[in-house]
């Protein structure tokens, strides 16, 4: 059976790595499913969340921040601004942040940014939530 080998990296430290049965990431152009055999891709990443099926263990499901993903020869690596396992996310805490940045009224490009990423953080945890796995 062919596997991927995956790592996530963020900016501050690596985030997860094992092998894959298969990865989804969202790219500019909507999400791609990545699996053992996949022609060679080097694509942006925009906020949103990246699952993994993991070859052993359940689902993994991460909150990227922008960055890169590129795959070549089943290695498939996510570089990421900012990533965090969506078991570390404290949902309260995220839902909060999300609340404060659509009451700030203006719609500035930080008040926007936070907002994407109050948002990824929510739907990262529930995407979670939703599986089972807490």
């Amino acid at each position: 059976m062919s596997e991927l080998h995956v790592s996530v990296v963020a900016v501050d430290r690596n985030v997860w790595s094992g092998a894959a049965k298969s990865i989804v990431a969202k790219t500019p152009e909507g999400e791609i499913g990545i699996l053992p055999g996949h022609e060679p891709v080097l694509s942006l990443l925009v906020n949103g969340v990246v699952r993994i099926e993991p070859v052993e263990g359940p689902k993994v499901v991460i909150a990227v921040h922008g960055g890169f993903v590129a795959f070549d020869s089943n290695e498939c690596r996510v570089l990421a601004e900012v990533a965090e396992l969506a078991g570390d996310i404290d949902v309260s805490r995220a839902e909060a942040a999300l609340a404060r940045a659509k009451a700030a009224g203006e719609e500035t490009p930080e008040i926007v940014a936070a907002i994407h990423r109050a948002e990824t953080r929510v739907k990262a945890a529930a995407s979670l939530s939703a599986a089972g796995m807490h």
